[in-house]
């Protein structure tokens, strides 16, 4: 796994073999801060991030790297939980990030803090896929102003929901984009 840019760019750090995650591409996530970066203003608003399904943690330590003050990974596999534990500790991350080693779906359903930025990257395969971006939509994640993006494949269109601003497609990899208070009108 490797941070592409900011303060902890060029950090590589070897992934387990026995991690059973699909890690958003090097490309792909290159492409998506690219497009993020003309939407916040990571080193001045110093945005908070939520990252759910987080997998390896690479888009939880690409958005620290970034300048969010604080990131949260949730994340319920102990391989993968385990491993972004000792990437934090090696990146001295400290207090700006939080491992929730939990259920993504009991989060969603219970957290009230709100963040500026959440991403999601459920499992392709995960029974509830569809209904995942309207739960984080109806939830207390997110605020006037707060970004919303799914990872997802290409047999999903969520262009029909409210807040939808963008999709962007990088290979197989699939983003839709929401921002809140936003009626749909793209960028």
């Amino acid at each position: 796994m490797r941070i592409i840019r900011g303060k902890y760019g060029r950090r590589r750090f070897d992934v387990p073999t026995n991690i059973t995650a699909r890690p958003t591409t090097d490309f792909a996530r290159e492409n998506l801060f690219n497009v993020l970066e003309n939407m916040v203003d990571f080193e001045g608003d110093e945005p908070t991030a939520l990252d759910l399904f987080a997998g390896t943690g690479a888009v939880s330590f690409e958005l620290l790297s970034r300048g969010c003050s604080r990131v949260t990974s949730v994340e319920k596999a102990a391989t993968q939980a385990n491993f972004i534990r000792k990437v934090a500790s090696e990146l001295k991350a400290g207090d700006s990030h939080l491992l929730v080693r939990g259920d993504v779906f009991r989060f969603i359903a219970t957290q009230k803090q709100p963040y500026d930025i959440v991403f999601a990257d459920p499992p392709y395969d995960l029974p509830q896929f569809g209904e995942i971006p309207q739960m984080v939509l109806d939830s207390a994640l997110l605020r006037e102003g707060s970004l919303f993006v799914i990872e997802h494949s290409k047999k999903f269109d969520f262009s029909g929901l409210p807040h939808f601003v963008d999709h962007r497609v990088y290979g197989s990899v699939n983003f839709s984009i929401f921002r809140v208070g936003d009626s749909g009108a793209g960028i």
